[in-house]
């Protein structure tokens, strides 16, 4: 079998193992299913063209194991469906009826949807289990193992994903390794196809050419395969960063800080890193809601996690990152967002860099990351990317030195502060006593309900410090002038020789404006 002798050719030892692993499937279920059982559902992509030889090369195997023959495969007997869209391609109809007539393939045309040609196919054949060319970070494979039931509400089969682990890297490393024909759309820089609709190809294969019609590389030479769906959206629109979009400009944004770590709620270690982000939040103008410090617990995380996300712009969290028994920062997040950890191809290569042989093949602990929901920020200045569940920055700082890259890396890569109005803030430092700045206070947040009033003491002898914060400038000073404006009258009602502390008379130390 000519597929099974080029990977055993082959020197890539990660690519023999994601055939071997989904071989095993492959035989797995063809022991499980009659041939009668089974079918293979077939689309013309990249995926699924790797399915179809693996499918090929693993009946080979299935049948010269029972009938220890070591004869050809002359026909592929497993049935083949294939869904007929008039939005597809024109290229990927011709590529599958092609690949149909060169292996032997008899394929059942469906021209209905989805979900009612399953239907309709299942009613009429004894089919109860088909191969899905399903990858992890496709929408469709959050949840799924290699043999899934079908989800409620669909007609009942077992779903065998024989690829789910496999990467976009690995994909092409089949592809291009056992030489097998693909569609053709991937060398005009197509990396994930859809429909005519939604697809188009990726900008990050654009070739800088002086004709005036735009080239692409091929989609094998995609670096990142992170970004493989970077072309399948919808022609002429724009996508907008969640954090630095247009709809937050002028509204403040909401952040939330989670320390992960048995050593700071014991006292062995004094939690710097909260602190100094909460700084930088401030001054980038976000509104820190709430620090927690949790201990190093899956559920405690994702409790967290999950009331947190759900009320936030962001949450970030640190602490409990790495590969030892108490780092479980990640499996919390993948349990918030009700999702597994899955091996990370990306993530790993970045990894194997780092520690070298330390990081050992596909069940490396720190590749797993939470399934479908992870992105990698990427940046020259750090050495892993930074990872980022949605609106959850997983941060692996362990001291300020650290988090201070991982800051200015992540306010380039996200613009955090970039597209929001920055706050501005004055603060006012007085003599008067606790009840006769209360009175005057409350006042003033009735008649500035934009503006934030905090008050402390840095010792209980020492002056009151009040804080101004807003989005406006002129708002806050007319709030300073009213308040300066209430002091004076209060003193002048109860205490008439302190008079004279107007807004004028006031003057500024060490940054406060003292009266």
């Amino acid at each position: 079998m000519e597929i099974d002798k080029a990977i055993g050719e082959s020197d890539d030892k990660r690519l023999k193992t994601k055939y071997n692993n989904a071989i095993f499937v492959i035989r797995r279920a063809l022991s499980l299913y009659s041939i009668e059982e089974v079918a293979f559902s077939f689309n013309g992509g990249k995926d699924s063209t790797v399915l179809l030889h693996l499918l090929r090369a693993g009946y080979f195997l299935h049948k010269k194991e029972l009938s220890s023959s070591n004869g050809g495969l002359s026909s592929f007997p497993v049935r083949t469906i294939y869904f007929e869209s008039p939005s597809a391609f024109t290229e990927i109809n011709a590529f599958t009826y092609d690949a149909a007539q060169t292996y032997g393939i008899q394929l059942d045309i469906i021209r209905q949807d989805f979900k009612s040609g399953l239907e309709a196919l299942l009613k009429a054949n004894p089919i109860r289990a088909i191969f899905l060319g399903v990858r992890i970070g496709d929408p469709t494979a959050v949840g799924q193992e290699q043999f899934s039931p079908s989800s409620p509400g669909w007609p009942p089969f077992m779903r065998v994903n024989p690829i789910l682990d496999w990467s976009y890297r690995d994909v092409w490393a089949f592809l291009l390794t056992c030489k097998v024909k693909y569609c053709t759309l991937y060398d005009q820089g197509y990396t994930s196809i859809g429909s005519i609709h939604d697809t188009v190809p990726n900008a990050l294969l654009s070739v800088n050419d002086t004709s005036s019609k735009e080239k692409f590389k091929p989609a094998y030479l995609l670096s990142d395969g992170r970004l493989e769906r970077a072309g399948r959206v919808k022609k002429n629109a724009s996508v907008k960063n969640d954090v630095g979009s247009d709809s937050h400009k002028h509204e403040v944004l909401l952040a939330s800080v989670i320390a992960v770590g048995d050593e700071i709620l014991s006292g062995t270690v004094e939690d710097q890193l909260g602190l100094s982000l909460c700084k930088k939040l401030t001054s980038v103008g976000w509104s820190v809601q709430q620090t927690s410090v949790l201990r190093n617990d899956v559920d405690s995380v994702s409790e967290e996690v999950d009331r947190q996300r759900s009320i936030c712009d962001m949450v970030f969290i640190y602490g409990g990152v790495g590969p030892l028994h108490s780092d479980v920062t990640l499996a919390g997040v993948a349990k918030a967002f009700g999702v597994r950890l899955a091996p990370d191809e990306e993530f790993e290569e970045y990894l194997r860099h780092l520690i070298s042989e330390q990081c050992t093949g596909d069940r490396n602990e720190m590749a797993q990351l939470p399934e479908g929901i992870t992105e990698l920020l990427h940046h020259e200045k750090l050495s892993v990317p930074l990872i980022k569940c949605r609106n959850v920055i997983v941060l692996a700082a362990t001291n300020t030195e650290e988090l201070e890259k991982e800051w200015e890396c992540l306010t380039e890569l996200t613009k955090l502060g970039g597209s929001t109005s920055l706050m501005e803030s004055k603060r006012l430092m007085t003599s008067l006593t606790d009840v006769e700045v209360a009175e005057p206070l409350s006042k003033l947040g009735l008649e500035f309900p934009d503006i934030y009033l905090g008050c402390y003491r840095k010792s209980r002898q020492g002056p009151i410090i009040i804080t101004l914060k807003g989005k406006d400038n002129a708002r806050i000073d007319l709030a300073v002038q009213g308040l300066c404006k209430k002091f004076k009258e209060d003193t002048e009602r109860k205490q008439p020789e302190r008079i004279g502390y107007t807004y004028k008379e006031t003057a500024a130390v060490d940054g406060y404006v003292a009266f």
